[in-house]
């Protein structure tokens, strides 16, 4: 789940760290009141939407007045804003974030992510800040220094204070990085995220240290524990096929392909993909159903693949181990009923019940194509849709 730069901010500071003073606005005169309340000059306009690349793609205006403000937040709002992480159709402007302007003496990055190849929480930093750290990763990875944490201690600041030296921070703000790193550190444990990222960090010329970014994502499956952080949820910036699996309880995930996609597990799905790749076909989806999914689940999660225009086909590929095919077949049938189906349908099941599944399918009247591998499933479906 990722939230907002300013809701990033808001979260912040509510644990101390320094940022940048500015609020949200949703109209151009609320953008230019906050621009009043600010009460300084240059003020930066930020549109907020879930994508980075926002500047380059002339997302972030700095303006000397409220009036001005105000001009660019009619300009904004409303606005389809492409960058590099949005795709060609962008995403619409409904809110900026309006905040004072800062004079910049140096920018740095710094993040939190939970590394897979420590199992550990991990503190990375560099003075390469203010571009994508991706980049500096490929092409200067020395610049980039990391600080494995113990879950048991936590983040020591003798590591808050070695990452601030490697970072080259100012000798006389060293303190207030190590500060702002153990902050940093303590938001990013409490609230169960995944990724927290500071880019830039920035030293101002009044000898400040300041987030003047503020990208978080948060772990699904620990939402739960944290109901202000789901109130921070905006739907508007998911796509809503997600959003009705999510409420199925569905692991569902839109691709730009034309072959819908219905598997249980993962490791499955990935590889069902790559098979439909394999055979030159494009999926529109991953969607895993989990291993107990019911027939009203199976049958959401078919409308849910169907709902998506640009499906041509759909490979069903069950493996029914826990999950019955029987049941995947009881839903299959439903939903096709229900939405009268009118695109091709492969479907290969093999464990559990698989006669008795195979038997409903076939008793079933519609049209649907039996497969006895994936292979043979993916070759199928990509020849039909052809």
């Amino acid at each position: 789940m990722n939230i907002h730069e300013y809701q990033g901010k808001q979260l912040l500071r509510e644990y101390g760290v320094a940022v940048s003073k500015g609020r949200v606005a949703f109209s151009p005169k609320e953008a230019m009141t906050v621009a009043k309340e600010i009460g300084t000059e240059p003020i930066v306009v930020k549109a907020q939407i879930h994508a980075g690349g926002r500047g380059k793609a002339g997302g972030v205006k700095i303006v000397k007045t409220p009036d001005e403000v105000r001009a660019v937040a009619a300009e904004l709002i409303g606005k389809q804003l492409v960058t590099h992480q949005t795709g060609p159709e962008g995403q619409e402007v409904k809110r900026l974030l309006v905040e004072e302007g800062i004079d910049i003496e140096k920018e740095f990055y710094i993040g939190l992510v939970v590394d897979r190849a420590t199992d550990r929480v991990t503190l990375m930093g560099s003075a390469e800040g203010g571009v994508e750290i991706e980049d500096v990763a490929e092409k200067n990875p020395e610049k980039i220094f990391y600080e494995v944490i113990d879950p048991v201690v936590g983040l020591a600041p003798f590591q808050a204070r070695r990452m601030a030296f490697n970072m080259e921070i100012p000798s006389g703000l060293i303190n207030k990085a190590v500060s702002l790193f153990l902050g940093l550190y303590k938001v990013f444990s409490e609230k169960d995220a995944s990724i927290v990222e500071i880019n830039p960090l920035v030293v101002t010329k009044d000898q400040r240290v300041l987030a003047l970014d503020a990208k978080f994502n948060f772990d699904d499956n620990a939402t739960f524990r944290h109901k202000d952080i789901v109130e921070l949820r905006d739907f508007d910036e998911e796509d809503p096929k997600e959003i009705e699996a999510s409420k199925l309880d569905l692991s569902y995930i839109s691709l730009d392909g034309n072959i819908g996609c219905m598997v249980n597990g993962a490791g499955l799905a990935m590889a069902t993909m790559d098979t439909i790749h394999y055979y030159g076909g494009e999926p529109a989806n991953f969607l895993d159903v989990g291993g107990g999914a019911k027939k009203e689940k199976v049958a959401g999660a078919f409308k849910i693949i169907l709902s998506d225009p640009n499906v041509k086909g759909i490979f069903v590929n069950i493996f029914g181990g826990i999950m019955k095919c029987d049941v995947i077949a009881e839903g299959v049938i439903e939903a096709a009923k229900e939405v009268e189906l009118q695109v091709p349908l492969v479907v290969r099941l093999e464990g559990t019940n698989v006669e008795r599944g195979k038997a409903l399918l076939e008793e079933s009247g519609i049209n649907i194509v039996a497969a006895d591998s994936m292979a043979e499933g993916a070759k199928k479906i990509v020849e039909l849709i052809g």
